[in-house]
C-alpha cells in the first residue's frame, strides 16, 4: 500500500509526532554515475577532478548526496544534468557500495548507476575539471574487480574513494548484459553499419569477435532494420546502414531511462 493511501490511526499519529530520528545514527546517502562511451576504439568514462578535500585533485565519478525529498533515480538524473549536461539518456541502477570506510568524512552509502551515451553527446572538451579517461581493464570476461583509467598522456589517473571498483562493476555489468540486452546500441548513432556494431561489442568485451558469426547472429536477432542507405564519404566500399528496430532506436534524441 502506498504512503498516500495509508490511513494513519490516532495512536500512530501520536507515535510519529514524538519520533526523533536523531536518536539513531544513520549514514549519508549518495549517488555516483558511471558515464560510459566508446571513443577512439576504447571504452571511456567521464570523470570530474575534485577541487576540495577529501581526495583533492583526484578524479571522481559525477555524483552527489541525495536530497531528503528526492528519489534515487531523480538524484542520478540531477547529477547527470548538472555535472555532465545530459538529459534523457540510458541510465540503469548498478550496485550499492557501502563499505564503512569508503569515505573518510562520514559513513556514506552510494547507490551507483551507469549511463551509456554516444560520444557525440558529450560536451566535455575544453573543461579543465572534466575529462574522458580510457579504461584499462586488467581482467577478462566477467571476472570483475577494480580497473585503471588513463588520462590523455596514457598515465593512470588517481581515482577518488572506491571509484576504481565502481567503474569495474559497471564494466562487468555491461559485459554480462551485452548478449541479452540491446545496450550496445546506446553507444551508436541512430544509423550504423554492422562493422560499427561489432566494434562496439569488441571494445566492451575486450576481445575480437568472428565477423561472419557475429553478423549472422545480429541479422537473425530481429533487432536490426536495414535503412536502404549506405555510408558516404568513406575510402572503401560503402557499407549498408542499419537502425535498431525493437521499440524504436535508443538514439541520442529518443533514448530511454531504465532502472535495474
Amino acid at each position: 500500500m502506498s504512503a498516500r493511501r495509508h490511513k494513519v490511526d490516532p495512536s500512530e499519529q501520536a507515535f510519529l509526532a514524538g519520533y526523533d530520528a536523531s536518536e539513531f545514527p544513520h549514514p549519508s546517502l549518495a549517488v555516483d554515475v558511471v558515464l560510459l562511451t566508446v571513443s577512439e576504439e576504447a571504452l571511456q568514462v567521464s570523470l570530474v577532478q575534485r577541487v576540495e578535500h577529501p581526495c583533492r585533485e583526484c578524479w571522481a565519478l559525477p555524483g552527489g548526496f541525495v536530497d531528503m525529498k528526492e528519489s534515487l533515480d531523480a538524484a542520478a538524473a540531477r547529477v547527470l544534468a548538472a555535472k555532465a549536461g545530459l538529459e534523457d539518456v540510458f541510465v540503469e541502477q548498478l550496485y550499492t557500495f557501502g563499505a564503512p570506510e569508503r569515505d573518510p568524512r562520514t559513513r556514506v552509502v552510494s547507490v551507483a548507476y551507469y549511463a551509456l551515451v554516444h560520444p557525440g553527446r558529450l560536451a566535455v572538451a575544453g573543461s579543465a575539471e572534466f575529462l574522458l579517461g580510457r579504461l584499462q581493464v586488467p581482467w577478462s570476461g566477467d571476472t570483475g574487480g577494480p580497473v585503471q583509467v588513463a588520462g590523455e598522456d596514457g598515465e593512470a589517473l588517481r581515482l577518488a574513494f572506491d571509484h576504481a571498483e565502481v567503474i569495474g562493476m559497471a564494466v562487468k555489468r555491461i559485459r554480462g548484459k551485452l548478449d541479452y540486452a540491446p545496450i550496445g546500441f546506446q553507444l551508436l548513432p541512430p544509423t550504423f553499419t554492422l562493422r560499427d556494431l561489432q566494434a562496439i561489442h569488441e571494445v566492451i568485451l575486450g576481445r575480437p569477435l568472428n565477423k561472419d558469426s557475429f553478423r549472422r547472429r545480429m541479422l537473425a536477432s530481429g533487432e536490426l532494420r536495414a535503412t536502404g542507405k549506405r555510408e558516404r564519404t568513406v575510402g572503401h566500399r560503402p557499407a549498408e546502414l542499419y537502425r535498431y528496430s525493437v521499440g524504436g532506436h535508443p538514439d541520442p534524441d529518443r533514448s530511454v531511462t531504465r532502472n535495474g
